[in-house]
C-alpha cells in the first residue's frame, strides 16, 4: 500500500509539473525541443519532459562534468528469441553499443517497450554514485507498471522523467550540492495539493461506505 501511495503521488507531482505549463509555452518552446541527453526516443516522451530533462542534465553537467543520457525506444532492434538466454545476451550487446562511443564519466537510462527492458548503465567513475535498483524500483518501473487509463505516451514520459531526475538528483547530492532545477523543489506544493487529494479521497469513501451501511439498514 505504501508504495502505491508513493507511486501516485509521483505520478501526481509529475502531472502537476506538467500543467504548469501554458499551451502559449507549448506551442512556442517545447513541441520542437531537442536535447543532447535524449540520444534516442524523443517521439516516446512528453516535449515538457524533455524540457525539464534537458535543464537538469544541463545543471549536472555544468557542475559536476558528468552526463546523464535517456535512450528510450520501442525495440533494441531483435524481436524473436529462441530462449530467454538468448534475449538477455543479446540485450547485453546492444547495451554496450549505446555506450561504447560515449565519453566517461556518463549515465545511460534505457528503455526498450516492446522487450519490457529497462536499465540504468553508467560508467565506472558513476557507478557508486547510484544505487540503480532502488532508482528503477521505486521511481521508474512502479510507473511504467501501473494498471491505469493512462496512456504508454504518458507512462513513459512520467517514469524516465521521474528517473532521471532521480539519478542527477543522487549525483548532486553525492557531489554535495542540490540541483535548482531538480523536480524535487516544486515538490512542496505538489506534496500539499497531493495531500490534500488523499484526504478528499478517504472522506469521500467513508461517507460513500456509511450512506450504503444505512440505505442496507434501510431495506
Amino acid at each position: 500500500m505504501k508504495r502505491l501511495f508513493n507511486t501516485l503521488g509521483a505520478t501526481f507531482l509529475l502531472l502537476f509539473f506538467f500543467s504548469s505549463f501554458s499551451n502559449a509555452d507549448i506551442n512556442k518552446t517545447l513541441l520542437n525541443i531537442d536535447s543532447r541527453f535524449v540520444l534516442k526516443g524523443k517521439e516516446n516522451i512528453d516535449p515538457r519532459a524533455i524540457y525539464k530533462i534537458d535543464m537538469m542534465g544541463k545543471e549536472l553537467y555544468d557542475r559536476t562534468g558528468i552526463s546523464v543520457y535517456l535512450y528510450a525506444v520501442n525495440r533494441y532492434g531483435k524481436s524473436s528469441f529462441s530462449n530467454m538466454k538468448e534475449k538477455i545476451s543479446y540485450i547485453k550487446d546492444f547495451e554496450h553499443n549505446i555506450t561504447k562511443n560515449l565519453t566517461p564519466p556518463y549515465v545511460v537510462l534505457t528503455l526498450s517497450l516492446d522487450d519490457t527492458h529497462v536499465n540504468i548503465l553508467a560508467s565506472s567513475d558513476v557507478a557508486s554514485m547510484l544505487d540503480k535498483d532502488k532508482i528503477l524500483d521505486r521511481h521508474i518501473i512502479p510507473l511504467l507498471a501501473s494498471k491505469d487509463k493512462n496512456s504508454l505516451y504518458a507512462k513513459v514520459s512520467a517514469a524516465m522523467l521521474n528517473g532521471y531526475a532521480s539519478i542527477v538528483d543522487s549525483i548532486a547530492k553525492e557531489n554535495g550540492f542540490e540541483l535548482k532545477s531538480s523536480i524535487g523543489s516544486q515538490g512542496e506544493v505538489a506534496s500539499t495539493i497531493w495531500r490534500v487529494f488523499m484526504y478528499s479521497v478517504v472522506v469521500i469513501g467513508l461517507i460513500l461506505y456509511t450512506y450504503a451501511v444505512l440505505r442496507a439498514r434501510k431495506s
